[in-house]
């Protein structure tokens, strides 16, 4: 399956029409009115957050059949549970949405709208259930044969690394040896999450706690010195753990401040997560990462998994992976221009809001 281009992407509309075909919206927050950005060709319809078990069958379905043109956002899983299953009988297009993997320079629990988006029509690419778009991709593009593609994926991850950005960059920097102490045996660091987190639900076979996760490292690894890393959400207090960091203090260093992941993976050897992004950032490190679950990027023979995933059957490097995350499927939005753009502007804009932020 060959990619949709930017030009394809039946999610941004190139309609010229006055009369503005109509995109449903279904599960965004209020707060996310930002997405209107995004489609200024569209008219955009948004549905109540949560919907009543009864509205979509009394109201919605006879709306997003009254035009030909229609078409249907999902946020993840948060629109009816029966949404997906009428748009393909009815014909409609339909895609979910989520954050894409450079999003911006402070949390999205703080209500800070994002560079990047992604769009699937199959699934949200963190479900490792079933396929997605991101992972039609991962198994089937001819990346060989991109040369323009690879060269670009390489200079965009050097890129990255030289500026220090991440998904989120709420992070502070500094010089990490002040944290971790002089190193004298190898590190592991465990990448924590919002345990409460979709990624976690959909991606993970079987429950799995950060705590759990700390003890696994520990385990695996007894002469080296353990340190946890908890979600900057939990940290910041804009979500709540459900697995006590204290429990596992006798085991593990525990950051109490919300390091810059950049920062936070220096003179690092190795990364155990559940299915966090960060372990696809260590990775671009070079460091060795074990996955709990099953994110996007495990499976492909980069990472030391422990969950297998029959569907991926095919050795891809970590250029590949990233040309197809970042490259061919996110999307990329100017904040002032509200223009899209591509990834490498997208780094720079970004660069400029920390620097900005800093200053402030």
């Amino acid at each position: 399956m060959r990619p949709l281009s930017k030009h394809e992407a039946p999610i941004i509309s190139q309609v010229q029409d006055p009369a503005k075909p109509p995109l449903f919206l279904f599960g965004f927050s209020r707060w996310k009115s930002y997405v209107r950005d995004w489609f200024p060709d569209a008219k955009l319809i948004f549905s109540r957050p949560v919907l009543l078990p009864f509205e979509f069958d009394l109201y919605w379905k006879r709306q997003l059949l009254r035009d030909p043109r229609t078409r249907v956002l999902a946020w993840q899983y948060r629109g009816p549970p029966q949404l997906k299953a009428f748009c393909a009988r009815q014909g409609i297009p339909f895609h979910y949405a989520e954050d894409g993997f450079i999003r911006s320079v402070a949390l999205g629990a703080l209500r800070v709208p994002p560079l990047s988006l992604t769009f699937d029509k199959q699934d949200m690419f963190f479900n490792a259930n079933g396929p997605s778009d991101l992972e039609d991709i991962l198994r089937t593009y001819d990346f060989a044969s991109d040369r323009l593609l690879m060269h670009r994926a390489r200079i965009i991850r050097e890129q990255l690394l030289t500026s220090r950005l991440s998904k989120y960059n709420s992070g502070k920097s500094l010089d990490i040896a002040l944290v971790y102490g002089k190193k004298t045996q190898r590190r592991v660091l465990v990448i924590g999450q919002v345990e409460r987190d979709a990624s976690i639900a959909y991606g993970c076979s079987k429950k799995v706690t950060n705590n759990d996760l700390v003890r696994l490292a520990a385990s695996e690894n007894p002469d080296a010195q353990i340190i946890y890393k908890p979600h900057p959400e939990v940290l910041k207090g804009t979500a709540k753990a459900k697995s006590n960091p204290e429990r596992v203090r006798d085991l593990a260093m525990i950051l109490t401040q919300d390091i810059s992941l950049a920062d936070a993976l220096e003179t690092i050897d190795h990364v155990y997560t559940i299915t966090s992004l960060s372990g696809f950032e260590a990775l671009l490190r070079s460091i060795k990462v074990t996955t709990v679950g099953c994110p996007f990027y495990s499976g492909w023979g980069l990472t030391d998994d422990r969950q297998p995933n029959s569907r991926r059957n095919r050795k891809l490097s970590i250029d590949e992976v990233f040309a197809a995350a970042y490259i061919l499927y996110a999307r990329y939005l100017d904040p002032v221009t509200k223009t899209p753009i591509e990834i490498e502007d997208a780094l720079d804009v970004l660069a400029r809001m920390r620097a900005e932020q800093l200053i402030a």
